[in-house]
């Protein structure tokens, strides 16, 4: 599959041959380690595969891509002046306004002096003797760093379905995770598409505005809301910058990232007129949390659940005018188990008459052809084919290189049965090498850039502890990672999430053990959780000199 506009250019400057710490990737995350580790006056280099900054924000082009949480919200807390000056145009920007504003920021702060674009790091080797790590890319550069940061991002590893044939097909074939840069024009097309998860619900519509035909090929249905998305008004931008303090603040002791009133209400409690009025309500204002947070025991009990699902499948049914349509577009699994999607105008898209829906459970993919998808039931011919089949999330980008940490024990290994960590910050084994929103941190479940400016923060604090106390070296005790991991796994049994068949368990990638990777405490939860470790000399961590 062809992916033009990715030719790589190698940076033509010397790597240094030795820093203070390495950070692997330039999106939001490795930025903002950047800053940090200026301010601490460390010397610090970023590698990154993509051809600019914006991690996620670079690579997923797609028709249709936009963030699912508010560009206010969505947006670095860290400089008051960058909170003031920089202008957000919608209430949820597309790809290309959260690229701009990533570049905005590489630009604001000169990070890009220290930034090697183009630059695929190939391996990582602990030095037991020297306490460093050496540091390979595919270009032949080697580094030696105290500190390896991993800001490799949850959603960056993109995989393609497991498909007999994937290389057959005579036609042009796209992955929405790897989009050309140059666009792609559907006018008149036969397209065909596979998958339904956040990429494809939002891709759908507008390849459906431009394609002859578009025949989607749906394994499992998404729960998707409407983002009512709009220009921001003048005031509403105003009035945030003028409560931009309390509202960060309100962020980073909230449930998602996402300010929002704690329900106490259960959804079992009240009448069915009341309860709807609810979900009404929180439908209409577009919001991704909105319907999570209308009761106490959505994401606990079964039966306060189904009130939510039976009010989406009633959405559904009411929109998509065939029956038979609206019921496959109806998901069996709990409300919210799966991150649920945003859209525009999604479910009306199938009432189009160029738009056809192929339910997979029935008639499930046996190959792709030279023409196209055959299915058990027929054979489908495209001018083009989308995958939109998703990411290896969270661990991916971490176990797809070599990283070596003591005894020359590889990531890959020490997480065969799947990802173990402290806090979701660092791992037994292999010491001065961090993860930002690791598995076992909040991460996918919440607004991303709060739990990036927390574990930055976090990690940037940790190093200048060491510094000031005269130690070399941190890495957690095989005691706390235990009790750690059992405490994500014993939070997310109390709840529904285990129950979906989602990314979060890996469930996605046939032969990936399926381990709850996220924690679901909640971003204020886990962060005096984290907070308390620091304030005890970073207890359940080794420190060493």
């Amino acid at each position: 599959m062809s992916t033009p506009g990715y030719g790589p250019q190698p940076d033509a400057r010397p790597v240094p041959p030795s820093v203070d710490a390495v950070v692997v990737g330039a999106g939001l995350s490795g930025m903002y380690l950047l800053h940090r580790f200026r301010e601490m006056k460390l010397s610090a280099i970023v590698f990154e595969v993509g051809s600019d900054v914006g991690g996620t924000w670079y690579w997923n082009r797609y028709p249709g891509a936009r963030v699912d949480v508010e560009s206010l919200a969505y947006s670095y807390s860290f400089s008051e002046e960058l909170e003031q000056e920089y202008e957000w145009q919608e209430r949820y920007p597309d790809q290309q306004e959260i690229l701009r504003y990533a570049q905005h920021v590489a630009d604001r702060f000169d990070l890009r002096s220290d930034i090697f674009l183009d630059t695929r790091v190939q391996a990582a080797t602990y030095d037991e003797h020297g306490k460093t790590w050496l540091v390979r890319t595919e270009r032949g550069d080697t580094v030696t760093a105290r500190f390896l940061v991993m800001a490799t991002g949850c959603l960056s590893a993109s995989k393609l379905p497991e498909i007999p044939g994937l290389d057959r097909f005579g036609g042009a074939a796209y992955h929405t995770a790897r989009w050309p840069h140059e666009g792609v024009d559907f006018t008149g097309m036969r397209v065909g598409i596979i998958g339904t998860g956040s990429s494809g619900v939002q891709a759908i519509p507008a390849i459906a505005g431009q394609a002859a035909d578009l025949t989607v090929f749906q394994r499992t249905p998404a729960y998707s809301l409407p983002a009512h998305n709009r220009r921001l008004r003048p005031d509403e931008i105003a009035d945030m910058k003028a409560n931009y303090r309390a509202f960060r603040k309100a962020q980073r002791e909230s449930r998602f990232g996402v300010p929002a009133e704690t329900p106490t209400k259960s959804a079992l409690e009240v009448t069915d007129e009341e309860r709807d009025a609810v979900f009404e309500q929180a439908w209409e204002e577009g919001n991704l949390g909105g319907l999570l947070n209308t009761y106490a025991d959505v994401l606990v009990v079964r039966e306060a659940n189904d009130t939510v699902k039976r009010f989406v499948h009633g959405k559904i049914r009411q929109i998509v005018k065939d029956p038979q349509t609206a019921a496959d577009l109806c998901p069996e699994y709990p409300f919210g188990t799966k991150r649920p999607c945003m859209d525009t105008n999604y479910y009306e898209t199938y009432n189009r008459e160029n738009v056809h829906l192929v339910n997979l459970r029935r008639t499930p993919i046996m190959e792709i052809t030279e023409k196209g998808v055959r299915t058990s039931d027929k054979e489908y011919t495209f001018d083009a084919i989308v995958y939109a089949t998703g990411f290896d999330a969270m661990t991916g980008a971490l176990t797809n290189i070599d990283i070596r940490g003591r005894g020359g024990v590889s990531l890959k290994e020490a997480w065969s049965a799947g990802p173990r960590t402290y806090l979701g910050i660092s791992s037994v084994g292999f010491p001065n090498m961090f993860t930002i929103i690791g598995p076992g941190s909040p991460s996918v479940l919440s607004n991303m850039i709060v739990s990036i400016e927390q574990h930055v923060d976090w990690v940037a604090d940790a190093i200048e502890y060491l510094g000031r106390q005269g130690l070399t070296a941190i890495e957690p005790t095989q005691e706390a990672q235990d009790a750690w991991v059992d405490h994500v796994n014993l939070v997310a049994s109390l709840t529904l999430f285990p129950t979906g068949d989602s990314w979060y368990l890996g469930a996605n990638v046939p032969g990936k053990p399926r381990v709850f990777m996220p924690y679901v405490g909640g971003v204020g939860e886990y962060r005096k959780k984290c907070d308390e470790v620091a304030v005890r000399g970073y207890e359940g961590f080794t420190l060493s000199a």
